[in-house]
């Protein structure tokens, strides 16, 4: 029986990609690095082992395709809207002046205007898959620098079709006219439009469906279907498959399925994406690569270089600090994979010939492979840049008014909590801290959210805290606690580690996201950790023992012991046998204090009126008002707002008269008592 060809090769591929990849990880090199140079060994300008490109570059489509969708699922159309300023300004400038320069560079070399244009679509491009790649591996698709760069590289996305509907005309067809272009760019963009809205309509109802059927085989042919279907439409209407993946995957983050989709479909992902790698190292001749290396490197230097200083002077005029911008733009510095698409599009109309399109193919795939080393060098290099052109105490805080700036240092501010970060950790301990009548202020590196808490009111500047002024700023000195709830973790470590120079007496909190960063953090001067997946842990475990009636001091007991122990329990899972009880300890009486809140039933009736023993089971031995006790107040006793009633019994009737005399439902929001 003949073995199909694609089958032979993609088999191919997998046996010589498992140990480099695992050379590579033993060597601490990139894993993408090593998936190219497979290509460009086992390719047709290599040892010719694989030949036929088309079916592998299929495969490797799609692997983009499934590496946007999951991006996509961490995007919904909230957040999207919330980036509107750095997908339509920061994207539309980096494009816009970035193809101009480019073709200004190249006409000036005697080429045809059109030519200079199309180079300047070619270089305009930077590697979507590659740096959300890193970006997701490293944590920082939330950091700053992260969601700038994103912003951009949504744009290029969106603007691949402009430039493969322009490269007929600019390879000189007469028939393509300006008219015909524009029918086509209304038509897709139309389309575009309302795809997604019929999908964000009709979507979560079908899935509702779906899910109902209690089949995980349907739902996950349903999620397929989703997502190369969208992809399918995008293509079809002029627009690209990873732009169709990208779409499905925001309009599903905006469903209750999202974290299934995620888990569902990533093996999918990983093992396509790693295609794609592959596919770009076949493209490249190694022997075009040679004969042209001292026009080759000289290329990708200035590239990248010119590249750079765009977006970062993008970044900055949006308003970020240089740390952000340097490393937006280090990270961004690359060539598209999407302009190899535009290369062979130009190159099928005369517009690049044979050696050109070798030249410019080993360009970018040399500036992607340098891409992760990049990335992983940004914080060092733009810690270096900040600090190189720092003019004084007002770095770190430009562009935003002086007003928003000096608040904090004019206030007299002292005995505060400062808090670094308004996303939803921010926003939830500004809100409790307004509540309880502690100070604090915040500091936040996206101007736009600065601009529009501060119309509300919030206690909020824009700031890096990276930096020592911007802290100076913030009263440190005089502070009490510091809270670190931001998503780069870079920027974290640095901002503790100064935060403890300047203030050594200072109680540091970081929030972090795993588990394995506690360490360093501890080290650096934090005093408190909070690990999400650490904290969730807590939370399942409880409610788990409050379920199966476990006392409350057990509990509480369990959790103190694992914090004091610095998380090292969970970390080395090591935790000690659970603390078990006899199953008659569920009927022996414990006591719990109830808050009466504003709107509690309770309030105005006598003990005698409510019952609480007949009702509940549970009974009434002390009630707390204005910080004096009455112990076993008789049945005549009126409750009045804001008693304490300390009530006793087993932990299911505890419940019930819990829910008796405060029902959750009637907490006001950010109540605490």
């Amino acid at each position: 029986m003949h073995t199909p060809q694609l089958f032979a090769d993609l088999l191919l591929i997998l046996l010589v990609s498992v140990p480099v990849a695992f050379l590579c990880l033993r060597l601490k090199l990139p894993l993408l690095v090593g998936l190219m140079l497979t290509g460009m060994t086992i390719g047709p300008y290599g040892i010719g082992l694989i030949k036929d490109l088309q079916g592998i570059e299929i495969l490797a489509e799609i692997g983009v395709m499934l590496l946007l969708f999951t991006i996509g699922l961490e995007f919904s159309i909230k957040r999207l809207r919330e980036m509107k300023r750095l997908v339509l300004i920061g994207g539309g400038l980096q494009v816009i002046i970035t193809t101009a320069l480019t073709a200004l560079v190249i006409s000036s070399f005697g080429r045809p205007l059109k030519q200079a244009i199309f180079f300047g679509f070619l270089v305009a491009l930077s590697s979507t898959a590659i740096v959300l790649k890193s970006y997701v591996d490293r944590n920082e698709v939330d950091a700053p620098h992260g969601r700038a760069g994103v912003g951009i590289l949504l744009f290029q996305d969106i603007s691949i079709v402009f430039m493969l509907l322009a490269i007929p005309l600019l390879g000189g067809d007469d028939i393509v006219s300006f008219s015909r272009i524009a029918i086509d760019l209304g038509s897709s963009l139309l389309a575009l439009v309302l795809i997604v809205i019929g999908a964000w309509f009709l979507l979560p109802k079908f899935l509702h469906q779906i899910v109902s059927l209690k089949s995980p085989e349907v739902f996950l042919l349903t999620i397929v279907l989703f997502g190369l279907g969208m992809s399918w439409m995008t293509a079809h209407f002029g627009l690209s498959l990873a732009l169709g993946g990208f779409i499905a995957g925001v309009v599903l983050a905006d469903t209750e399925y999202n974290h299934q989709v995620t888990t569902e479909v990533l093996p999918f992902r990983d093992v396509f994406n790693s295609l794609f790698f592959v596919s770009i190292g076949l493209l490249l001749s190694i022997s075009s690569l040679i004969e042209n290396i001292h026009l080759i490197v000289p290329i990708v230097v200035v590239l990248m270089i010119g590249k750079l200083l765009v977006i970062w002077a993008i970044i900055r005029l949006l308003g970020y600090p240089q740390r952000v911008a340097t490393m937006t733009g280090l990270g961004l510095a690359q060539i598209g994979e999407f302009s190899f698409v535009l290369a062979k599009s130009g190159k099928g109309v005369g517009l690049v010939n044979d050696t050109e399109y070798q030249i410019f193919l080993a360009a970018a795939v040399i500036s992607m492979i340098a891409t992760p080393f990049i990335i992983a060098a940004a914080p060092h290099i733009a810690q270096w840049v900040q600090s190189l052109l720092s003019d004084g105490n007002r770095r770190g805080i430009e562009n935003v008014e002086d007003d928003e700036i000096h608040m904090t240092s004019s206030g007299g501010l002292q005995q505060h909590v400062i808090i670094i970060g308004y996303g939803l950790n921010g926003r939830n301990l500004s809100r409790v801290l307004r509540t309880v009548g502690i100070p604090y202020v915040v500091l936040e590196l996206n101007a736009e959210i600065v601009r529009r808490a501060k119309s509300k009111g919030e206690k909020i500047n824009f700031g890096d805290s990276t930096r020592r002024e911007v802290l100076n700023h913030a009263a440190i000195d005089k502070a009490w606690s510091l809270v670190v709830a931001i998503s780069d973790p870079h920027a974290a470590r640095r901002t503790v580690k100064q935060a403890r120079a300047m203030n050594p007496s200072l109680h540091i909190v970081v929030r972090t996201r795993y588990v394995a960063e506690i360490p360093e953090l501890f080290k650096i001067g934090a005093t408190e950790v909070i690990p999400e997946e650490f904290e969730t842990s807590i939370e399942i475990f409880a409610r788990v023992l409050t379920r199966f009636g476990t006392p409350r001091n057990v509990i509480e007991g369990e959790i103190d012991r694992i914090r004091k122990q610095g998380y090292e329990m969970l970390r080395t899972q090591s935790i000690p046998p659970p603390v078990r009880e006899n199953v008659s300890v569920l009927d022996t009486a414990l006591t719990e204090s109830i808050f009466l809140l504003p709107a509690s039933p309770a309030i105005g009736k006598t003990l005698g009126e409510l019952d609480l023993r007949g009702e509940t089971g549970a009974t009434v031995i002390a009630v707390i008002r204005d910080g004096n006790t009455k112990v076993s107040p008789g049945a005549d006793y009126g409750l009045e707002e804001r008693d304490t009633v300390i009530v006793v019994g087993p932990p299911a009737k505890l419940k019930r008269a819990t829910d008796a005399l405060s029902p959750a439902e009637l907490q006001p929001e950010g109540f605490n008592a």
